[in-house]
């Protein structure tokens, strides 16, 4: 079977829906590729912490507590929401006070505005997190034998992509 418009070859492709295929195959194929990997990943997170010994956590919550632990420093719910992508702040604003009551963050008052870090407790949790990680799921990554360079090209792509559905779900929502 021939493509009409672009007289390739159809490919027998694992797409999500394939009533989208027909408008492009190759870009329903990358979704379902990401909404399959985008589960995996959430649900490894989830069993990486409960791995750990904690009390359950979803996905956001990990989310948050990595990216407060990240560099050190303190940030801002604001600054959390835009470097997770996350637009409805009330889920970071739960996860937040989450993570207090687990006493694995702590907020501080500067000015007007909340500024969050993880505690010693949090960094730990993290550390352990990681350890687990590195046990799990690393070594079986590298056996995969994937160029780094293909690695770092493929997550440069997938921001790439996160940009353009930000774009299109701004339009749509003018539609």
């Amino acid at each position: 079977m021939v493509d009409a418009k672009s007289s390739r070859p159809l490919r027998s492709s694992i797409v999500a829906s394939a009533h989208l295929a027909e408008q492009s195959q190759e870009l329903s194929e990358l979704e379902y590729g990401i909404i399959v990997a985008s589960a995996a990943l959430m649900r490894w997170m989830e069993r990486c912490m409960q791995a750990c010994g904690t009390v359950e956590m979803n996905a956001l919550d990990v989310m948050v507590l990595h990216n407060l632990t990240s560099r050190g420093r303190a940030k801002r719910q604001a600054d959390i929401c835009l470097l997770l992508n996350v637009e409805d702040t009330h889920t970071v604003t739960y996860a937040l006070k989450k993570l207090s009551k687990l006493g694995l963050v702590e907020g501080a008052k500067q000015g007007k505005e909340m500024f969050y870090r993880t505690t010693e407790k949090g960094r730990a949790l993290c550390q352990e997190y990681a350890d687990i990680r590195r046990e799990c799921l690393i070594a079986s990554f590298e056996n995969l034998n994937i160029d780094p360079d293909e690695i770092h090209r493929l997550a440069g792509m997938l921001r790439a992509m996160s940009g353009l559905y930000d774009q299109a779900a701004r339009a749509a929502t003018s539609l």
